[in-house]
C-alpha cells in the first residue's frame, strides 16, 4: 500500500513539474495533439493525459477527446490540444514616438482586443504609460476576462535588473527613466494584481516572431526593424533573447552604413538608425513629412501607392542598399540562420527582395557561401505580442503558482 501510494505521488509530482513545459508546447503550437505532447515531454501517455487534463481544468487549454480522423488515416486519432480562446489574458502595451497601443493577448499569441492611441509623448513617461494602461484596463472591463499579468514594450534599450530606459533617443524622456517601476505602479493602480514587466520593443518583436511567427524553428534568429522612428535589432539564440550582460545587446541602429550620411542622435553620422527609418525614406523620396499622420503610416502609403514614381523607387533602392550593408555586417559577426525584417524594413523588402538579398550576399562572407534566409515578419503588432510574452512567462514557468498569485485579478 505504501509503495502504491509512493508511485501515485511520484506520478503526480512528475505531472505537475511537466505542466509548464507542456503549456509552452501548446502555447507555441509545437504540441497540437496529446501524442505529440507525450513524445515531446518524454513521459507516458497516462502522464501526458493527466497533464493535459490539469491544464484544461485551469482554463488554459482545450482538449478535444473526439477529433475527426484525417482522410486515409488508420487507428484512433490522438486528442487535439489547443489554447483556450476564452481563458485568461494579459495586458500588453507599446509606447512609440507617435503615442501608444494597448491590447489584451491570450495564450498562443492571439490578440483578443486592441486600442490605439495617438498623442504627443511628453517628457514625463508616466503620462503616456498611464494612458496606455488606462486603455488596457478599459478593454479588460469590456471583456470581463481574467488578467494574469502585464507587459510593456518601449523604443529604448531597457537596462537590467533596474528596468530603466537607458537611451529613449526618439522620445523626450530622460535617459534612465524607471519605466518598469512606472508601469508596475500604473498597473497596480488599475486594479491588476499580476506581475508587470518591460522590455525593448524590437527584442520583444523578435521573441514573438520566434514563438508564433516568421522566426519559428530558427536556432539563431536575427530581427531588424524600424517602427515609427529609428532602427532596432534583436537576436534569439536557442529560444532565448540574447540581451547581453545588462540587457543592452544588439543596438544595431548605430552601425555606420554611410560615413558621410545624416547626423545621428547618438552623436555619430550615417547610422542605420537615421539612414533606413521612415523619416529617411520620406526625405529621400522628396516628400516632406506631415505632422497629422505617423511617419510609418506615411511611408507605407507612399511605398505601396506610389512605387512607380521614380523618386519613390530611387528612395527605396537607396534604403535597401543601406539596410543590406548593415545586415551584411551583422551576418559576418553573428552568423544567424535566419533574418526577419519588421516595420518599414518589411515593406522595403517586399518591394525589392532580390536587391536586398543580393546586397547581403555580396557584402557578407556567409552570404556568399549559400545565403542566409531573409523573411518579412509575419505578425501584426509583434512588439505588443512580445510584451505579452513577458507577462505570460511566469505562467509558462509554473502555471499553478502564477495563477494562484494572480488570483482575484480584475
Amino acid at each position: 500500500m505504501n509503495g502504491k501510494a509512493t508511485t501515485i505521488r511520484t506520478r503526480l509530482e512528475r505531472g505537475r513539474s511537466a505542466l509548464g513545459p507542456a503549456l509552452e508546447l501548446v502555447h507555441t503550437g509545437r504540441a497540437p495533439t496529446r501524442a505529440v505532447l507525450t513524445a515531446e515531454l518524454g513521459v507516458t501517455r497516462a502522464t501526458a493525459g493527466a497533464v493535459a487534463a490539469e491544464l484544461e481544468s485551469l482554463g488554459l487549454i482545450q482538449v478535444d477527446s473526439r477529433p475527426g480522423a484525417a482522410a486515409g488515416s488508420q487507428g484512433r486519432p490522438s486528442h487535439r490540444l489547443a489554447v483556450n480562446d476564452s481563458g485568461p489574458v494579459v495586458l500588453a502595451a507599446q509606447i512609440h514616438a507617435d503615442g501608444y497601443r494597448a491590447a489584451l493577448v491570450g495564450l498562443g499569441g492571439r490578440t483578443v482586443a486592441t486600442a490605439p492611441g495617438c498623442e504627443t509623448v511628453s517628457a514625463d513617461p508616466a503620462q503616456v504609460i498611464g494612458a496606455a494602461v488606462e486603455a488596457g484596463a478599459g478593454l479588460l472591463r469590456e471583456s470581463g476576462r481574467r488578467c494574469v499579468g502585464a507587459g510593456l514594450a518601449v523604443p529604448s534599450a531597457v537596462a537590467e535588473p533596474e528596468g530603466t530606459a537607458l537611451n529613449p533617443l526618439h522620445l523626450a524622456w530622460p535617459a534612465g527613466s524607471p519605466v518598469r517601476d512606472i508601469f508596475a505602479e500604473q498597473v497596480r493602480a488599475a486594479g491588476i494584481t499580476g506581475p508587470a514587466f518591460a522590455g525593448n520593443d524590437v527584442n520583444l518583436a523578435a521573441l514573438a516572431e520566434h514563438r508564433h511567427g516568421a522566426g519559428r524553428g530558427a536556432q539563431h534568429l536575427l530581427c531588424v526593424a524600424t517602427g515609427h522612428r529609428g532602427v532596432g535589432g534583436a537576436l534569439v539564440v536557442d529560444g532565448r533573447l540574447h540581451t547581453g550582460s545588462s540587457g543592452l545587446a544588439l543596438e544595431v541602429g548605430h552601425l555606420t552604413v554611410n560615413p558621410d550620411g545624416r547626423p545621428c542622435y547618438c552623436g555619430g553620422r550615417g547610422c542605420l538608425d537615421v539612414e533606413t527609418d521612415p523619416l529617411a525614406f520620406l526625405t529621400a523620396a522628396g516628400r516632406p513629412p506631415g505632422p497629422e499622420v505617423p511617419l510609418l503610416q506615411q511611408s507605407r502609403e507612399l511605398l505601396r501607392g506610389k512605387y512607380d514614381d521614380p523618386a519613390v523607387r530611387r528612395a527605396c533602392e537607396e534604403l535597401v542598399d543601406r539596410l543590406g550593408l548593415g545586415l551584411a555586417g551583422l551576418v559576418n559577426i553573428l552568423n544567424p540562420d535566419r533574418i526577419i525584417l519588421g516595420g518599414l524594413h518589411r515593406e522595403l523588402f517586399d518591394a525589392d527582395p532580390e536587391r536586398l538579398r543580393a546586397v547581403v550576399a555580396d557584402r557578407s562572407l556567409w552570404g556568399r557561401s549559400g545565403g542566409v534566409p531573409i523573411l518579412p515578419c509575419a505578425l501584426d503588432h509583434n512588439s505588443l505580442v512580445g510584451a505579452a510574452e513577458l507577462a505570460w512567462q511566469p505562467v509558462l514557468d509554473d502555471p499553478l503558482a502564477a495563477l494562484a498569485s494572480a488570483k482575484g485579478t480584475a
